[in-house]
């Protein structure tokens, strides 16, 4: 172990990088059976802590999952993890499994779930020219599982719904991939919210759609409602979309990304636009904003 190797949190225990382990029966990995939360800290404040501890626990209790730990136990844990490894700005990656058990499906094997709290120096997913100029999409032939299947509302380790999408944006060249629900109507990417602007409304899908309830997008609401536009939550066609004044992409590792073109069709002006630009400088002083988040310190 080096001296700056980071440590990894496993059921109340610190271990090197180099040393974290979890056993080849968790169900987390044989099943993707298990939740995760991703977090950032910025400035020495977790954003949005105690929001993201409310939705793993409610992805939790949707899977029949009960996690050892209460939530301000959590909390903790993940504080707790950011000073061992001296981070102030940080991604924080925090996943619950089913746990050990055998190699059969049933749940009733796995006798005690594991927590792991990983943190790591802050993720930049897009480089600041994408920011200015926008990100490429591409509709995937790939659509969301259906509310009644391995929804997108319970954040799970079961992303395969998400990969196959990424690997159709990868293929086409383009930066991301826009997901359709089972209907036809957009739901969101692979792993962010949608945004569209028309006029003075913003406009995203509903969670009826499939897609996770965004913590950044509920911010991303809040912004707008102070700045005067209108929200609706609606069902969008991917015609909604082409013809957007402007559109752009949240979530808690992409922030705030504004979408240049889906499809090959330029959205608005082919850029950021004034709106998404206004919102983006909105949250990027409410991200650091202490009252916004729990302190590590």
């Amino acid at each position: 172990m080096s001296e700056d190797e980071l440590l990894i949190y496993i059921d109340g225990e610190y271990y090197p990088k180099s040393e974290a382990k979890i056993s080849v029966y968790d169900h987390g990995f044989l099943y993707g059976d298990g939740v995760f939360e991703g977090i950032r800290s910025y400035g020495g404040v977790v954003f949005k802590l105690r929001e993201h501890i409310d939705r793993l626990y409610t992805s939790a209790g949707a899977i029949m999952l009960e996690i050892p730990l209460t939530k301000e136990e959590m909390i903790e844990a993940v504080l707790e993890t950011l000073r061992k490894n001296r981070l102030k700005d940080a991604y924080i990656r925090l996943v619950v499994t089913r746990g050990i058990g055998d190699l059969g499906l049933d749940p009733r094997k796995c006798p005690k779930p594991s927590v792991i709290i990983i943190a790591e120096p802050l993720l930049q997913l897009y480089d600041r020219e994408r920011l200015e100029k926008g990100i490429s999409m591409v509709i995937s032939w790939v659509r969301r599982d259906p509310v009644d299947a391995t929804t997108h509302e319970i954040k799970s380790l079961n992303y395969l719904n998400s990969i196959l999408s990424k690997i159709e944006a990868n293929n086409a060249g383009a930066d991301e991939a826009l997901m359709l629900d089972h209907r036809g109507f957009v739901c969101e990417a692979t792993g962010e919210n949608i945004f569209l602007v028309k006029g003075d409304t913003l406009i995203t899908p509903s969670s009826s759609s499939g897609a996770l309830s965004g913590i950044t997008a509920n911010v991303v609401k809040r912004i707008a409602k102070e700045m005067g536009l209108a929200v609706i939550e609606k069902d969008v066609t991917p015609t909604d979309l082409y013809n957007a004044d402007e559109a752009f992409l949240t979530g808690t590792a992409a922030e705030i990304m504004p979408i240049r073109e889906v499809n090959k069709r330029t959205i608005g002006a082919g850029r950021i636009g004034p709106i998404t630009r206004k919102i983006l400088e909105r949250f990027n002083e409410i991200v650091r904003d202490p009252k916004e988040g729990v302190p590590i310190y």
